[in-house]
């Protein structure tokens, strides 16, 4: 069962789908995850979507949803900053706990890419979430960055626009907008995989609020509460060694898991049955439905 509906976020409206499976039965309360989508994406035909059904699928309930200034929820369009993303998983958990359907203290949190490193670190500052899972996430904002534009060349350029649009708001009082890729590169082949309703363009500004942000600083105060750091190995998109430090940084129980032939994208069509099953294994064994 899925059911669309909105929540409040800072005063601003959030579109939502709830995924419920249909073996609950009448009063049953149910373990739940609440699903970030990734980098100026949306809730809806992306990896979100993916994960959300996934879970439903494992017999958890789901709540997927746009950020602000994100897909169908209200905010400007496109603008972005990090830690506005936390407060809406923050809120996003509240609405969820009232639900008849959900046990409020089993919500745990998962995340993809962009998606991932706030999940981390709401979950590293809030106590409420009872685990998380970060797939293809990162913690550090600047390495994660050194690391998209890894030449001398690429990392001026960057840089460059940064203090371009630095410039440009102080001038005008106003936004400089750039293409997502020019933050964010992503190889030709593997845009497909994107949302059609991600944003193409973003704020410097944007940008700016990822280069600043560090679940590093806050994952190992997840810990008693379990963590899964799932990442593709040699990540095309976000470098690989971003889980991996996170996964060092975390306290127990913690576990990490790399997976080889695919790209930033663990639950694409021809790698899902593998890699959905890892996940199970995991849920089994940290946080079971039953």
């Amino acid at each position: 069962m899925q059911e669309k509906l909105t929540f409040m976020s800072d005063g601003l409206e959030l579109s939502a789908v709830l995924h419920v499976p249909d073996s609950r039965k009448p009063g049953q309360r149910l373990p739940a995850f609440i699903v970030l989508h990734g980098f100026v994406g949306s809730k809806d035909e992306s990896h979100a979507e993916i994960q959300a059904r996934m879970m439903e699928e494992f017999g958890y309930a789901a709540l997927r949803f746009d950020f602000r200034c994100c897909g169908e929820s209200q905010g400007e369009r496109g603008q972005v900053r990090c830690f506005d993303q936390v407060a809406d998983a923050k809120n996003a958990l509240t609405f969820l706990a009232q639900r008849e359907e959900i046990e409020p203290s089993r919500i745990g949190v998962v995340g993809h890419s962009f998606g991932a490193a706030v999940a981390t670190y709401a979950a590293g500052v809030d106590s409420r979430f009872a685990c998380v899972i970060s797939s293809c996430g990162w913690g550090d904002g600047e390495r994660k960055f050194r690391g998209q534009h890894p030449t001398p060349e690429a990392w001026e350029r960057f840089t460059g626009l940064l203090e371009k649009g630095r410039k440009h708001r102080q001038e005008t009082g106003e936004s400089m907008w750039i293409s997502r890729f020019d933050a964010v590169p992503i190889p030709e082949p593997l845009r497909r995989n994107l949302s059609p309703k991600a944003i193409m363009e973003i704020p410097v500004e944007t940008a700016i609020s990822m280069y600043n942000f560090r679940a590093d600083d806050v994952v190992g105060d997840i810990s008693p509460r379990p963590s899964l750091f799932f990442h593709t190995a040699n990540d095309s998109i976000t470098p690989t060694e971003q889980s991996i430090r996170l996964f060092e940084k975390a306290g127990q129980p913690a576990e990490l898991m790399l997976v080889t032939g695919t790209s930033h994208f663990p639950l694409s069509k021809d790698d899902a049955p593998r890699t959905k099953s890892m996940i199970k294994g995991w849920l089994d064994k940290f946080f079971p439905t039953a």
